[in-house]
């Protein structure tokens, strides 16, 4: 969606929609103006859908999907069926390929037709003239997990947008945190609170892999590398935080969202802290390409100067 204002200024309006995030099923949608990207598919098609239409997306908005790696909570062999059959490509690891080939017949022509395509770490994929993501290397016990970094190129109105995406990751490392510098939303894990990991009765194999280096990030983990995002960020770049993967056993959102705060307030940065729900689909998040920092829609008053006007024929947003 473009908005023009009485100067004629086109500014567009990215979208962020956290379809799903957890245990039980992970994706999300990345608008860019006439444009959308999937990242992972770990809900199977009737649910995702469901959660598409609560977010008001289409499916034929989507034109790429990306894929961080292949735990079942990523990736659905019936929701490939479903890709195969709409035509999207779909981005992934070489790795990855063992595992989405047990899909077997919607794998075969998804290959057959070109639509299995592969990216590295470090190398920009430009998905669209808008859309360019950057994959990421990240610590996880899965066949190379990644995350992504989405950036627009700078326009003449003014500067490149950049949202980053983590989702599974047992550590960060300072260049994780350098990738991730300068983003207006910054989407990672808060999966658990290590008290309640130690005394949730599990099995210690699995207490020890989520506290591994390869397993997935605690609250205070989640919060030192926003600190450190933050402090390599542009003053007031970064706006939304969104807090992934919550553990439902070993966390609650009032923890994960206490140890967020406590690094804006000791930095003294202004951000929105979105926590997710694996029940519930949300948040959605508006930025406007060009404003560094830019408040979601819903923040923004409407003027009646300015007029809503798309740049193609309509489509359901």
């Amino acid at each position: 969606m473009y908005i023009y204002d009485v100067e004629g200024f086109i500014a567009m309006t990215i979208q962020f929609h956290l379809l799903s995030s957890g245990s039980a099923g992970n994706a999300a949608v990345l608008d860019v103006g006439t444009f959308s990207v999937l990242t992972d598919f770990g809900l199977a098609p009737r649910w995702l859908a469901q959660r598409m239409r609560r977010c008001r997306v289409s499916w034929d908005q989507i034109g790429a999907v990306v894929l961080t790696h292949t735990h079942s909570d990523h990736w659905q062999a019936a929701t490939l069926t479903q890709l195969a059959k709409r035509g999207l490509p779909v981005y992934c690891r070489p790795a990855h390929v063992e595992q989405l080939a047990q899909a077997r017949r919607a794998f075969k022509a998804m290959s057959s037709a070109g639509l299995i395509r592969h990216y590295e770490p470090g190398e920009r994929l430009v998905l669209h003239p808008e859309c360019h993501c950057v994959p990421i290397a990240l610590q996880h016990d899965a066949a190379m997990t990644c995350g992504f970094r989405f950036e627009g190129p700078r326009s003449i109105f003014g500067c490149p947008w950049a949202i980053a995406y983590a989702a599974d990751l047992g550590c960060w490392t300072p260049e994780l945190a350098r990738h991730f510098a300068d983003v207006e939303l910054l989407a990672i894990e808060f999966n658990h609170d290590v008290p309640m990991q130690l005394g949730s009765g599990r099995h210690p194999h699995l207490i020890r892999r989520i506290l591994g280096d390869e397993g997935h990030l605690s609250n205070d983990q989640g919060a030192a590398l926003l600190a450190e995002v933050v402090r390599l960020s542009e003053p007031g770049r970064l706006r939304h935080l969104v807090q992934l993967h919550l553990s439902q056993d070993c966390n609650r959102p009032e923890l994960a969202r206490s140890a967020a705060e406590q690094v804006t307030q000791r930095l003294n940065v202004a951000m929105t802290i979105h926590t997710s729900d694996q029940d519930c689909a949300g948040p959605t998040i508006a930025l406007s390409e060009g404003v560094p920092g830019a408040r979601s829609r819903r923040a923004l008053p409407r003027k009646k100067s300015m007029l809503e006007q798309p740049m193609l024929p309509l489509i359901d947003t």
